[in-house]
C-alpha cells in the first residue's frame, strides 16, 4: 500500500516539474509581446523577492531559462532512479523520511528566479501566464517602517509590494516589488486599461 502511495506521489511530482517547464516555455514565448516592462529602466525598477535581484528579460537563451530547461530533464531522471531504488529495495520502509527529503529537494531544485509582464491579454507572474479573465484584482502596499518587507533590502524600502489575486486559486502567486512611484503609475495605468482593478 505504501508503494502505491509513493508511486502516485512521484507521478504527481514529475507532472508538477513538467508542467512548470511548460509554463516557463510559454511565458518565454509570450513575453516578447509584453506591454511592460520593455526598457532597461523598467526592468531594473522591478525587484524579485528573496534574492532582491532586478528582473531580467525572459528568453529561451537566458541562463535561468536554460537551467530550468536542462534541470527538468535531470530532475525527472533522478526521480525515476529514486523511485526504482525505493520500489526494488526495502528502503521505503526503513528510510522513508530520508527518501521524502530527497524527493522534495529534487522538486524544489529547479526554480526560475521570477518575473512579471503585462501582456495585451493577460499577465505573466513567476513564469505562469494568467489570462485577463483569471485576474480578479491587484493590490499595492507601500513598504514603510513596520511593513513585513521593510529593512530586507535598501531598494525595496519605500517601494511598493505588488501582488495579484487570481480567481479559483487556493495558493496565490508570489509578488514583485516596484521600486518607485513613476513605474507603479505606469503599471497601474496599463492594468486599468486591461480592466484589472486595484484593491
Amino acid at each position: 500500500m505504501l508503494d502505491v502511495f509513493f508511486l502516485l506521489v512521484f507521478l504527481l511530482g514529475i507532472y508538477f516539474i513538467l508542467r512548470y517547464r511548460f509554463n516557463l516555455k510559454k511565458a518565454a514565448e509570450t513575453s516578447t509581446d509584453a506591454l511592460y516592462p520593455k526598457s532597461k529602466e523598467e526592468f531594473s525598477s522591478i525587484l524579485l523577492p528573496g534574492e532582491w535581484l532586478e528582473m531580467e528579460p525572459l528568453t529561451k537563451e537566458s541562463k535561468s531559462y536554460r537551467v530550468v530547461n536542462w534541470g527538468t530533464y535531470g530532475s525527472v531522471i533522478l526521480l525515476v532512479i529514486l523511485l526504482v531504488v525505493l520500489l526494488a529495495t526495502d528502503w521505503l520502509d526503513s528510510l522513508f523520511s530520508i527518501s521524502a527529503y530527497f524527493f522534495f529537494i529534487i522538486l524544489s531544485a529547479i526554480r526560475h528566479r521570477g518575473n512579471f509582464f503585462i501582456l495585451p491579454k493577460g499577465i505573466i507572474l513567476n513564469a505562469r501566464y494568467y489570462p485577463l479573465s483569471e485576474v480578479k484584482h491587484y493590490e499595492t502596499e507601500k513598504i514603510i517602517r513596520w511593513h513585513e518587507l521593510y529593512g530586507l533590502d535598501e531598494r525595496a524600502d519605500n517601494g511598493y509590494k505588488l501582488s495579484f489575486k487570481i480567481r479559483n486559486k487556493v495558493i496565490q502567486p508570489n509578488y514583485v516589488i516596484v521600486e518607485n512611484d513613476e513605474q507603479l503609475g505606469r503599471i497601474r495605468d496599463l492594468l486599468d486599461k486591461q480592466g484589472i482593478t486595484g484593491a
